[in-house]
């Protein structure tokens, strides 16, 4: 049997021992609903919950008689676990190649901005691209895990999603701007009215348990960017890399920096559109049935 299987049969005997509990009354199935949801989500960031973990694990524990220095090990366990991902199944391979790309793009910028000095890795090792440790990438690339499958999690739908030539052009001038801001005026402004225009009238639809629920879409946006937002101050608190204003004791990420990792987050998004594409909620399911494409079955028990 293999892992996915595993955890399948697991969450299948879980739920047939809740829902009856769950089914005696709207409170109950609220409260049982709220968890899935809760549970759902930290599945959904196994990748990115994992290297969080890391960087808090190895900055208070890590050797410093160790040979394998600190950036290198994180390099190394994100390839290791990227890897365990693909080999259970709970991981697609062309989901892996578009987060491959964010993970590319992620690194580009990052050689960019170090060099300009907008943030630094204080810490030497082996495995980098001029100022940048190699593992950085996977920390853009925890990006699109958690957004592809989330997306498969909650068989997520799109009541008004813009054309798609819209988001798409969003991201691209998102990222140009990351660099352009440097030497032309910034646009970003004018991107964050670009994307109200785009998603303004747009919605989520979401199914936790056995009910759609629905959310605008510039609100998860925001949330997810906000999340983004702790996981960075997760990173800076733990001296994996150090804003100028940070150099001489730590201090809270500025909030500006949501409206950054907004813009950014565009990019994975669109970029998981090209494997999960985006399908009203009256679409029928692509190819399988959900129950063989989510990992986190839809429930056996039904009333």
């Amino acid at each position: 049997m293999s892992l996915k299987d595993w955890i399948k049969g697991r969450v299948e005997r879980f739920d047939a021992w809740v829902r009856p509990w769950a089914d005696r009354g709207p409170a109950r199935r609220w409260a049982y609903e709220f968890l899935l949801f809760g549970l759902k989500q930290a599945w959904a960031c196994l990748f990115g919950g994992t290297m969080v973990a890391l960087l808090i694990a190895t900055h208070f524990w890590w050797p410093q008689s160790s040979p394998l220095t600190r950036y290198d090990f994180l390099f190394v366990a994100a390839v290791a676990l990227q890897g365990l991902l693909l080999a259970t199944r709970l991981e697609r391979w062309d989901e892996a190649a578009v987060i491959l790309i964010f993970h590319v793009v992620g690194t580009v910028m990052e050689v960019f901005k170090t060099a300009q000095g907008s943030w630094i890795y204080p810490e030497a090792n082996l495995l980098r691209i001029g100022g940048v440790p190699l593992f950085s990438g996977f920390m853009y690339g925890a990006i699109g895990s958690y957004i592809a499958r989330a997306w498969r999690l909650f068989d997520i739908r799109f009541e008004r999603y813009p054309p798609l030539w819209g988001p798409w052009l969003l991201a691209v001038l998102s990222y140009l701007n990351f660099f352009s801001h440097h030497y032309l005026p910034d646009i970003r402004w004018g991107l964050f009215a670009f994307s109200v225009l785009l998603f303004g009238r747009g919605w989520f639809q979401f199914t936790p348990d056995l009910k759609p629920r629905r959310m605008p879409m510039l609100m998860g946006f925001a949330l997810v960017a906000l999340f983004i937002w702790f996981a960075e101050n997760v990173g800076t608190f733990t001296a994996t890399w150090v804003y100028p204003q940070q150099a001489e004791q730590w201090r809270p990420v500025s909030l500006a920096k949501l409206g950054s990792w907004y813009l950014l987050m565009m990019l994975s998004f669109v970029l998981v559109t090209l494997v999960h594409r985006p399908r009203a909620p009256d679409t029928p399911a692509a190819d399988r049935p959900l129950r063989d494409r989510v990992e986190i079955p839809p429930k056996g028990a039904r009333s």
